[in-house]
């Protein structure tokens, strides 16, 4: 009975509206049953509105629009990656340094493996496996042998210059560990001296921006976002196959993502990506799709084989491969390898439920031209990437549905159904919790003055 009294009392004293007339004894009966109805509906109806209120803000909080104010922006220049791809002349000075001039030649192909690591070791596992095995093979330490085959900055790459003006090319293109090995990156967060960058904005005053370098040696130049790395499964068209005594002009368009204040407010879930400092990896510094992926393969990698390519980047010792995990790795190449949709489960391959970074550029080949170098005392290629016009538009990831916009849309429903506020709702912990300890105070001490 005393508990229906509290109930009874708050009833009568809610500020919810409508609640006082169903428990007030004072009208018919008729009049309580009607404003039950009313209560009812009007509690309903705000629930269904909050509940699509709610929905709306976790499936629909965000939209895209395209803005073509381009006079008023900077345009950030792709990132460019420079890979080494083979050289055989430096793998063959080592192997003469390691194992004499007088060694075994396919040794040398076990070197270009180990240091161009690109998923499969048949020369390895066929020279240094099995009972013929070479008396120069070695079955583990291979980042030592990568390191000691991959060329230095200095000798990759010379005559860089941005916009016709030269620099210092090892000042500004970093060291960049990736899956594929040593690279050397130009305007990439990715990098471990990220804060030392060149000014690659482009904009009216400027003008599309152009970048000229000389490479000297077979190689990888990849154009990606600053934020992106190079992989296995890097798009063919964000790849330059570079070779001796030819010339390279690449045309490309850039399209940047621009992205609202209040987008870092908003769930990961939400918006269905993720900022480069969201980083939930430990193979790169910086959040992005392809290093997501690099993330992938590493994780298969170490559930199927117990341990990782010898190039994984930041990665410990112990957990990369000697000589039994590497035959693994090229035992399961496919299934290691190749990225495969979730829905595709009859095919090898690594599943890889990655989110595409929120500030990634849409890059676009306009024109790919090559011409021929000639220069009988050395080998070397030339390199430009330019920006073929000025973006005349770009794309603005909005905020539509904020958590300041959730909560006056809960306020609004509940304010027009139910006459309710915030302190509507701490009156009920009040009238069941405080309001009877401080009646029965109160009464004690009218007892006991």
């Amino acid at each position: 009975m005393r508990f229906a009294a509290m109930v009874k009392e708050y009833l009568v004293n809610s500020t919810f509206h409508g609640v006082k007339f169903i428990a007030d004894d004072s009208y018919h009966a008729a009049e309580r049953i009607f404003w039950l109805a009313c209560v009812i509906v009007s509690w309903v109806g705000s629930a269904f509105l909050i509940d699509a209120s709610l929905e709306a803000f976790q499936t629909s909080a965000i939209s895209f629009v395209v803005e073509t104010s381009y006079r008023d922006w900077n345009t950030r220049f792709p990132a460019v990656a420079v890979c080494e791809m083979r050289n055989m002349e430096r793998i063959q000075a080592i192997a003469d340094r390691l194992w004499g001039e007088e060694h075994d030649f396919a040794m040398e192909e076990v070197l270009n493996e180990i240091g161009y690591f690109r998923g499969e070791s048949y020369h390895t596992i066929n020279e240094c496996t099995g009972e013929e095995r070479g008396e120069n093979c070695f079955s583990d330490n291979f980042t030592a042998y990568a390191q000691m085959v991959r060329s230095s900055c200095e000798e990759t790459l010379e005559n860089c210059s941005w916009n016709g003006k030269p620099f210092e090319c090892c000042r500004y293109f970093h060291p960049l560990e990736t899956e594929l090995g040593l690279c050397y990156a130009v305007n990439s967060l990715q990098t471990a001296a990220a804060g030392v960058r060149l000014n690659m904005a482009s904009n009216k005053h400027t003008g599309p921006g152009r970048l000229t370098i000389t490479v000297l040696t077979e190689a990888y130049v990849y154009t990606i976002g600053e934020e992106e790395v190079p992989n296995f499964v890097t798009p063919k068209s964000d790849v330059l196959l570079v070779d001796h005594f030819i010339a390279y002009r690449r045309h490309i368009s850039v399209k940047d993502i621009e992205n609202d204040p209040e987008a870092k407010q908003v769930s990961v879930e939400q918006r269905q990506c993720r900022f480069p400092d969201e980083n939930n990896l430990d193979v790169h510094r910086f959040y992005s799709y392809s290093a997501c992926s690099v993330q992938c393969r590493k994780d298969k990698q170490l559930r199927v084989c117990n341990c990782t390519n010898h190039l994984m980047p930041n990665t410990d010792p112990a957990l990369k491969c000697n000589m039994s995990g590497l035959m693994c790795l090229n035992e399961h190449y496919e299934d290691l390898t190749i990225v495969i949709p979730k829905w595709s489960v009859d095919r090898k391959g690594v599943v890889c439920d990655c989110l595409p970074s929120c500030t990634e550029l849409d890059i676009g080949i306009v024109h790919d031209s090559r011409a021929s170098i000639f220069d009988a005392e050395r080998r070397y290629s030339t390199i430009e990437i330019k920006l073929s016009a000025l973006p005349t538009e770009r794309y603005k990831r909005n905020v539509v549905r904020g958590r300041l916009d959730l909560v006056v849309s809960v306020g609004g429903t509940t304010g027009l159904f139910v006459g309710a506020s915030l302190l509507s709702f701490v009156e009920i912990f009040y009238y069941f919790t405080v309001r009877p300890y401080g009646t029965r105070h109160l009464r004690r001490r009218q007892q006991h003055p």
